[in-house]
Protein backbone atom coordinates (compact mmCIF):
# COMPACT_ATOMS: atom_id res chain seq x y z
CA UNK A 1 0.00 0.00 0.00
CA UNK A 2 1.43 3.40 -0.60
CA UNK A 3 0.17 6.03 1.02
CA UNK A 4 2.63 9.10 0.19
CA UNK A 5 1.15 12.15 -0.46
CA UNK A 6 1.32 13.19 -4.07
CA UNK A 7 0.26 16.16 -6.08
CA UNK A 8 -3.02 15.00 -6.26
CA UNK A 9 -3.56 14.25 -2.48
CA UNK A 10 -1.78 17.92 -1.55
CA UNK A 11 -4.27 19.59 -3.86
CA UNK A 12 -6.61 17.69 -1.82
CA UNK A 13 -5.61 19.04 1.31
CA UNK A 14 -5.10 22.48 0.27
CA UNK A 15 -8.78 22.50 -1.01
CA UNK A 16 -10.13 21.11 2.11
CA UNK A 17 -8.11 23.60 4.13
CA UNK A 18 -9.22 26.70 1.86
CA UNK A 19 -12.94 25.43 1.97
CA UNK A 20 -12.13 25.59 6.18
CA UNK A 21 -10.74 28.56 6.17
CA UNK A 22 -13.17 30.08 4.42
CA UNK A 23 -16.54 29.11 6.17
CA UNK A 24 -16.08 27.98 9.70
CA UNK A 25 -17.42 30.99 12.26
CA UNK A 26 -14.54 31.90 13.85
CA UNK A 27 -16.29 31.85 17.43
CA UNK A 28 -17.24 28.42 16.64
CA UNK A 29 -13.72 27.39 16.06
CA UNK A 30 -12.63 29.23 19.16
CA UNK A 31 -14.94 27.04 21.72
CA UNK A 32 -13.85 23.78 20.22
CA UNK A 33 -10.07 24.76 20.36
CA UNK A 34 -10.62 25.34 23.96
CA UNK A 35 -11.55 21.78 24.20
CA UNK A 36 -15.29 22.02 25.96
CA UNK A 37 -18.12 19.68 25.54
CA UNK A 38 -19.39 20.56 22.12
CA UNK A 39 -22.89 22.48 21.90
CA UNK A 40 -25.69 20.72 19.77
CA UNK A 41 -25.99 24.21 17.90
CA UNK A 42 -22.29 24.49 16.62
CA UNK A 43 -22.43 20.61 15.48
CA UNK A 44 -25.47 21.06 13.25
CA UNK A 45 -24.22 24.90 12.22
CA UNK A 46 -21.14 23.16 11.13
CA UNK A 47 -23.00 19.95 9.52
CA UNK A 48 -25.50 22.14 7.26
CA UNK A 49 -22.66 23.95 6.33
CA UNK A 50 -20.88 20.73 5.24
CA UNK A 51 -23.78 19.72 3.58
CA UNK A 52 -24.12 22.35 1.22
CA UNK A 53 -20.95 21.54 0.14
CA UNK A 54 -21.45 17.80 -0.02
CA UNK A 55 -19.27 16.95 2.50
CA UNK A 56 -21.48 15.96 5.76
CA UNK A 57 -20.73 12.77 5.53
CA UNK A 58 -17.15 12.21 4.58
CA UNK A 59 -17.35 7.84 5.32
CA UNK A 60 -20.24 7.55 2.93
CA UNK A 61 -20.22 6.60 -0.48
CA UNK A 62 -21.35 9.09 -3.44
CA UNK A 63 -25.17 7.09 -3.77
CA UNK A 64 -26.12 8.32 -0.11
CA UNK A 65 -24.91 10.85 -0.22
CA UNK A 66 -21.31 11.31 0.92
CA UNK A 67 -18.58 12.74 -1.07
CA UNK A 68 -17.36 9.04 -2.05
CA UNK A 69 -13.65 9.49 -0.72
CA UNK A 70 -10.81 7.30 0.25
CA UNK A 71 -9.72 6.36 3.75
CA UNK A 72 -6.88 8.49 2.89
CA UNK A 73 -8.87 11.73 1.88
CA UNK A 74 -11.38 10.76 4.35
CA UNK A 75 -8.48 10.93 7.23
CA UNK A 76 -6.79 14.24 5.60
CA UNK A 77 -10.10 15.71 5.85
CA UNK A 78 -10.80 14.74 9.84
CA UNK A 79 -7.56 15.88 10.12
CA UNK A 80 -7.94 19.28 8.77
CA UNK A 81 -11.32 19.77 10.65
CA UNK A 82 -9.78 18.50 14.12
CA UNK A 83 -6.69 21.12 13.77
CA UNK A 84 -8.79 24.19 12.34
CA UNK A 85 -10.76 23.68 15.28
CA UNK A 86 -13.91 22.71 13.48
CA UNK A 87 -17.38 20.94 15.50
CA UNK A 88 -17.35 17.38 15.20
CA UNK A 89 -19.78 16.19 13.34
CA UNK A 90 -22.50 13.54 15.08
CA UNK A 91 -20.57 10.54 15.31
CA UNK A 92 -23.51 8.41 15.92
CA UNK A 93 -25.58 9.27 13.02
CA UNK A 94 -22.50 9.63 10.86
CA UNK A 95 -20.32 6.91 11.22
CA UNK A 96 -22.47 4.55 13.34
CA UNK A 97 -26.16 4.37 12.51
CA UNK A 98 -25.71 5.96 9.07
CA UNK A 99 -23.85 3.13 7.44
CA UNK A 100 -25.79 0.46 9.10
CA UNK A 101 -29.20 2.17 7.30
CA UNK A 102 -27.67 1.82 4.02
CA UNK A 103 -25.96 -1.25 3.92
CA UNK A 104 -28.86 -3.34 6.53
CA UNK A 105 -31.73 -1.01 6.48
CA UNK A 106 -35.21 -0.96 4.23
CA UNK A 107 -35.42 1.33 1.53
CA UNK A 108 -38.42 3.07 3.89
CA UNK A 109 -35.75 3.45 6.38
CA UNK A 110 -32.87 4.78 4.07
CA UNK A 111 -35.72 7.21 2.52
CA UNK A 112 -36.66 8.47 6.47
CA UNK A 113 -33.18 9.13 7.56
CA UNK A 114 -30.40 9.35 5.54
CA UNK A 115 -31.33 13.14 4.44
CA UNK A 116 -31.85 13.94 8.22
CA UNK A 117 -28.13 12.71 8.98
CA UNK A 118 -27.31 14.76 6.53
CA UNK A 119 -28.46 17.32 7.04
CA UNK A 120 -28.33 17.56 10.70
CA UNK A 121 -31.51 17.84 11.70
CA UNK A 122 -31.74 14.81 13.23
CA UNK A 123 -29.22 13.39 15.99
CA UNK A 124 -29.18 10.50 17.14
CA UNK A 125 -28.61 8.25 20.78
CA UNK A 126 -27.00 5.06 21.33
CA UNK A 127 -28.70 2.32 23.13
CA UNK A 128 -26.30 -0.41 23.56
CA UNK A 129 -24.62 -0.56 26.92
CA UNK A 130 -26.12 -1.49 30.36
CA UNK A 131 -25.71 -1.84 33.97
CA UNK A 132 -24.71 -5.61 33.20
CA UNK A 133 -23.28 -5.20 29.72
CA UNK A 134 -20.70 -2.99 28.68
CA UNK A 135 -17.59 -4.33 27.10
CA UNK A 136 -19.72 -7.64 27.50
CA UNK A 137 -22.42 -6.20 25.39
CA UNK A 138 -23.88 -10.06 24.36
CA UNK A 139 -24.72 -9.92 28.15
CA UNK A 140 -27.91 -7.32 27.86
CA UNK A 141 -31.41 -7.77 29.01
CA UNK A 142 -33.51 -5.24 27.56
CA UNK A 143 -35.98 -6.85 25.59
CA UNK A 144 -38.20 -6.40 22.52
CA UNK A 145 -41.51 -8.94 22.20
CA UNK A 146 -43.50 -8.80 19.29
CA UNK A 147 -47.47 -7.83 20.19
CA UNK A 148 -49.28 -8.10 16.72
CA UNK A 149 -47.86 -5.09 14.36
CA UNK A 150 -45.46 -3.82 16.86
CA UNK A 151 -42.47 -4.46 19.42
CA UNK A 152 -42.76 -3.69 22.83
CA UNK A 153 -39.57 -2.93 24.53
CA UNK A 154 -38.72 -3.00 28.14
CA UNK A 155 -35.08 -2.53 29.53
CA UNK A 156 -32.54 0.15 30.92
CA UNK A 157 -29.80 1.18 28.77
CA UNK A 158 -26.39 3.36 30.44
CA UNK A 159 -23.90 5.25 29.21
CA UNK A 160 -26.12 6.73 26.41
CA UNK A 161 -24.03 8.86 24.09
CA UNK A 162 -25.60 12.52 22.87
CA UNK A 163 -29.35 10.92 23.88
CA UNK A 164 -30.05 13.91 25.77
CA UNK A 165 -30.82 15.74 22.03
CA UNK A 166 -31.41 13.51 20.36
CA UNK A 167 -34.45 12.80 17.64
CA UNK A 168 -33.81 9.03 16.87
CA UNK A 169 -32.36 6.43 19.11
CA UNK A 170 -30.96 2.95 17.68
CA UNK A 171 -30.93 0.15 20.03
CA UNK A 172 -29.87 -3.59 20.84
CA UNK A 173 -32.44 -5.25 22.17
CA UNK A 174 -32.97 -9.26 22.87
CA UNK A 175 -35.64 -10.51 21.05
CA UNK A 176 -35.23 -14.62 21.68
CA UNK A 177 -34.19 -15.38 24.93
CA UNK A 178 -33.78 -19.31 23.85
CA UNK A 179 -30.42 -19.20 21.70
CA UNK A 180 -27.15 -18.68 22.77
CA UNK A 181 -26.76 -14.86 23.72
CA UNK A 182 -25.44 -13.11 20.37
CA UNK A 183 -28.14 -14.98 18.52
CA UNK A 184 -31.27 -13.90 19.96
CA UNK A 185 -30.24 -9.88 19.39
CA UNK A 186 -32.14 -7.31 17.08
CA UNK A 187 -31.21 -3.91 16.00
CA UNK A 188 -34.46 -1.02 15.95
CA UNK A 189 -35.07 2.36 15.28
CA UNK A 190 -36.96 4.48 17.29
CA UNK A 191 -38.08 8.28 18.10
CA UNK A 192 -36.31 9.50 21.34
CA UNK A 193 -39.69 10.65 22.29
CA UNK A 194 -41.72 7.63 22.10
CA UNK A 195 -44.21 7.10 24.93
CA UNK A 196 -42.52 5.29 27.56
CA UNK A 197 -38.67 6.03 27.17
CA UNK A 198 -37.28 7.81 29.47
CA UNK A 199 -33.66 9.73 29.20
CA UNK A 200 -32.47 10.78 32.20
CA UNK A 201 -28.67 12.84 32.29
CA UNK A 202 -25.46 11.69 33.82
CA UNK A 203 -23.12 14.49 34.99
CA UNK A 204 -19.79 13.82 34.69
CA UNK A 205 -17.02 14.73 37.55
CA UNK A 206 -16.14 17.88 34.74
CA UNK A 207 -20.17 18.85 35.29
CA UNK A 208 -20.65 18.30 31.62
CA UNK A 209 -23.04 16.32 30.15
CA UNK A 210 -22.65 13.51 27.42
CA UNK A 211 -24.17 10.82 28.73
CA UNK A 212 -27.17 9.46 29.73
CA UNK A 213 -29.28 6.37 30.88
CA UNK A 214 -32.57 5.63 29.35
CA UNK A 215 -35.35 3.48 30.93
CA UNK A 216 -37.84 1.62 28.46
CA UNK A 217 -41.47 1.11 30.36
CA UNK A 218 -43.39 -1.02 27.72
CA UNK A 219 -42.21 1.25 24.50
CA UNK A 220 -44.08 0.43 21.32
CA UNK A 221 -42.65 0.62 18.10
CA UNK A 222 -44.16 -1.00 14.84
CA UNK A 223 -42.61 -3.61 13.40
CA UNK A 224 -41.04 -1.48 10.57
CA UNK A 225 -38.33 -0.09 13.11
CA UNK A 226 -36.42 -3.45 12.97
CA UNK A 227 -32.62 -3.07 10.83
CA UNK A 228 -32.87 -6.25 8.90
CA UNK A 229 -33.86 -9.34 10.11
CA UNK A 230 -34.80 -10.80 13.80
CA UNK A 231 -32.33 -11.81 16.01
CA UNK A 232 -29.37 -10.69 13.47
CA UNK A 233 -28.44 -7.43 15.22
CA UNK A 234 -25.35 -8.64 16.69
CA UNK A 235 -23.98 -9.07 13.03
CA UNK A 236 -25.13 -5.45 12.43
CA UNK A 237 -23.22 -4.35 16.12
CA UNK A 238 -20.48 -5.85 14.94
CA UNK A 239 -20.51 -3.98 11.31
CA UNK A 240 -21.15 -0.61 13.49
CA UNK A 241 -18.29 -1.33 15.98
CA UNK A 242 -15.65 -2.24 13.78
CA UNK A 243 -15.99 1.01 12.11
CA UNK A 244 -16.09 2.76 15.61
CA UNK A 245 -12.80 1.26 16.76
CA UNK A 246 -10.75 1.66 13.73
CA UNK A 247 -11.28 5.48 13.82
CA UNK A 248 -11.27 4.77 18.07
CA UNK A 249 -7.28 5.39 16.59
CA UNK A 250 -8.45 8.56 16.99
CA UNK A 251 -5.94 9.89 14.28
CA UNK A 252 -7.33 13.37 13.57
CA UNK A 253 -7.70 13.98 17.56
CA UNK A 254 -4.56 13.07 18.09
CA UNK A 255 -2.84 14.97 15.34
CA UNK A 256 -4.22 18.52 16.91
CA UNK A 257 -3.45 17.41 20.58
CA UNK A 258 0.30 16.97 19.56
CA UNK A 259 -0.07 20.09 17.55
CA UNK A 260 -1.31 22.11 20.64
CA UNK A 261 1.25 20.45 22.85
CA UNK A 262 4.06 21.45 20.76
CA UNK A 263 2.95 25.21 20.94
CA UNK A 264 2.30 24.77 24.75
CA UNK A 265 5.66 23.47 24.98
CA UNK A 266 7.07 26.95 22.60
CA UNK A 267 5.68 29.04 24.74
CA UNK A 268 5.83 27.52 28.43
CA UNK A 269 9.54 28.08 29.62
CA UNK A 270 11.88 26.11 31.56
CA UNK A 271 14.73 28.16 33.78
CA UNK A 272 14.11 31.34 31.27
CA UNK A 273 14.13 28.89 27.61
CA UNK A 274 11.49 27.20 25.85
CA UNK A 275 10.36 24.36 27.40
CA UNK A 276 10.64 21.98 23.78
CA UNK A 277 14.25 23.34 23.82
CA UNK A 278 14.84 20.50 26.73
CA UNK A 279 16.40 18.00 25.49
CA UNK A 280 14.58 15.28 27.62
CA UNK A 281 11.53 16.73 26.72
CA UNK A 282 11.90 17.58 23.43
CA UNK A 283 12.84 13.35 22.96
CA UNK A 284 9.96 12.76 24.77
CA UNK A 285 7.60 14.78 22.45
CA UNK A 286 9.40 13.00 19.32
CA UNK A 287 8.36 9.85 20.22
CA UNK A 288 4.77 10.92 21.02
CA UNK A 289 5.15 11.93 17.46
CA UNK A 290 7.01 8.97 16.12
CA UNK A 291 3.98 6.56 17.81
CA UNK A 292 1.28 8.59 15.78
CA UNK A 293 3.07 8.94 11.96
CA UNK A 294 2.99 4.82 12.97
CA UNK A 295 -0.76 4.22 14.16
CA UNK A 296 -1.39 6.77 11.05
CA UNK A 297 -0.08 3.99 8.73
CA UNK A 298 -1.70 1.43 10.49
CA UNK A 299 -5.03 3.06 10.49
CA UNK A 300 -4.62 3.74 6.96
CA UNK A 301 -3.81 0.05 5.88
CA UNK A 302 -7.03 -1.25 7.82
CA UNK A 303 -9.49 1.37 6.06
CA UNK A 304 -8.16 0.33 3.11
CA UNK A 305 -8.70 -3.20 3.52
CA UNK A 306 -11.96 -2.69 4.58
CA UNK A 307 -12.78 -0.69 1.88
CA UNK A 308 -11.53 -3.10 -0.39
CA UNK A 309 -13.53 -6.27 1.52
CA UNK A 310 -9.88 -7.83 2.60
CA UNK A 311 -8.90 -8.93 6.37
CA UNK A 312 -5.47 -7.80 6.10
CA UNK A 313 -3.86 -5.04 8.25
CA UNK A 314 -4.19 -4.72 12.00
CA UNK A 315 -7.30 -5.09 13.97
CA UNK A 316 -9.55 -3.01 14.87
CA UNK A 317 -9.16 -3.88 18.38
CA UNK A 318 -5.33 -2.75 18.08
CA UNK A 319 -6.30 0.34 16.65
CA UNK A 320 -8.66 0.88 19.17
CA UNK A 321 -6.08 0.18 22.03
CA UNK A 322 -2.68 1.89 20.62
CA UNK A 323 -4.85 5.12 19.61
CA UNK A 324 -6.93 5.82 23.37
CA UNK A 325 -3.60 5.29 25.32
CA UNK A 326 -1.75 7.71 22.73
CA UNK A 327 -4.50 10.04 23.42
CA UNK A 328 -4.05 9.92 27.01
CA UNK A 329 0.10 9.91 26.99
CA UNK A 330 -0.05 13.59 24.82
CA UNK A 331 -2.39 14.98 27.41
CA UNK A 332 -0.47 13.74 30.44
CA UNK A 333 2.68 15.63 28.85
CA UNK A 334 0.68 18.48 27.90
CA UNK A 335 -0.64 18.51 31.53
CA UNK A 336 3.60 18.26 32.69
CA UNK A 337 4.23 21.29 30.01
CA UNK A 338 1.44 23.26 31.46
CA UNK A 339 2.90 22.87 35.06
CA UNK A 340 0.85 25.09 37.56
CA UNK A 341 -1.23 26.35 34.84
CA UNK A 342 -2.89 22.44 34.23
CA UNK A 343 -4.79 23.06 37.31
CA UNK A 344 -6.83 25.41 35.93
CA UNK A 345 -10.31 24.93 35.62
CA UNK A 346 -12.16 27.34 33.60
CA UNK A 347 -16.15 27.56 33.39
CA UNK A 348 -17.37 26.31 30.00
CA UNK A 349 -19.11 29.16 27.86
CA UNK A 350 -22.58 28.61 26.07
CA UNK A 351 -22.38 30.09 22.50
CA UNK A 352 -21.57 32.89 22.10
CA UNK A 353 -20.08 33.93 25.07
CA UNK A 354 -16.26 34.82 25.55
CA UNK A 355 -13.81 33.34 27.85
CA UNK A 356 -12.33 35.35 30.53
CA UNK A 357 -8.83 32.73 30.61
CA UNK A 358 -5.56 34.47 31.52
CA UNK A 359 -3.37 32.37 29.28
CA UNK A 360 -5.56 31.41 26.02
CA UNK A 361 -3.13 27.94 25.69
CA UNK A 362 -3.92 26.81 28.98
CA UNK A 363 -7.51 27.24 28.30
CA UNK A 364 -9.59 23.91 28.73
CA UNK A 365 -6.50 21.78 28.31
CA UNK A 366 -7.27 19.91 31.76
CA UNK A 367 -11.07 19.44 31.41
CA UNK A 368 -10.31 18.00 27.86
CA UNK A 369 -7.74 15.21 29.81
CA UNK A 370 -9.87 14.48 32.75
CA UNK A 371 -12.62 13.69 30.11
CA UNK A 372 -10.53 11.55 27.79
CA UNK A 373 -9.56 9.30 30.67
CA UNK A 374 -12.78 7.27 29.21
CA UNK A 375 -11.25 6.90 26.12
CA UNK A 376 -9.49 3.51 26.74
CA UNK A 377 -13.13 2.53 28.83
CA UNK A 378 -16.17 3.50 25.85
CA UNK A 379 -16.34 1.99 22.73
CA UNK A 380 -15.45 -1.85 24.55
CA UNK A 381 -13.23 -1.39 27.74
CA UNK A 382 -8.83 -1.91 26.22
CA UNK A 383 -8.83 -4.79 28.82
CA UNK A 384 -11.81 -6.69 26.80
CA UNK A 385 -9.99 -5.21 23.44
CA UNK A 386 -6.88 -7.35 24.88
CA UNK A 387 -8.94 -9.96 25.55
CA UNK A 388 -10.46 -10.71 22.08
CA UNK A 389 -7.03 -10.36 20.50
CA UNK A 390 -5.39 -13.16 22.99
CA UNK A 391 -8.69 -15.13 22.00
CA UNK A 392 -9.28 -14.61 18.47
CA UNK A 393 -5.93 -13.57 17.01
CA UNK A 394 -3.54 -15.05 19.18
CA UNK A 395 -5.61 -18.09 19.66
CA UNK A 396 -4.39 -18.57 23.23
Amino acid sequence: MDFQQDDATRRFREEVRAFIAENLPADIARRVLRGYHQHQEDMRAWTAILNRKGWSAPNWPAEYGGPGWSPLQRLIFEEECFLAGAPSLSTLGVSLVGPVIYTFGSEAQKKRFLPGILSGEEFWGQGFSEPNAGSDLANLRTRAVRDGDHYVINGHKLWSSEAHWAQQIFLLARTNPNVKPQAGISFFLLPADAPGLTIRPIIDIGLGHSLNEMFFDDVRVPLDSLVGEEDKGWSYAGFLLAEERAFSAEVPRNRKNLTRLKKIAALERDHGRPLIEDESFALRLAQLELDLDTLEYLTLGALYAQQNGSHGGPSPNVLKIRGTELIQRIGELTMEALGDRAAAVYPEPGPGEETLADLDHAYGVSAEVFYRRAVTIYGGSNEIQRNIIAKRILGL
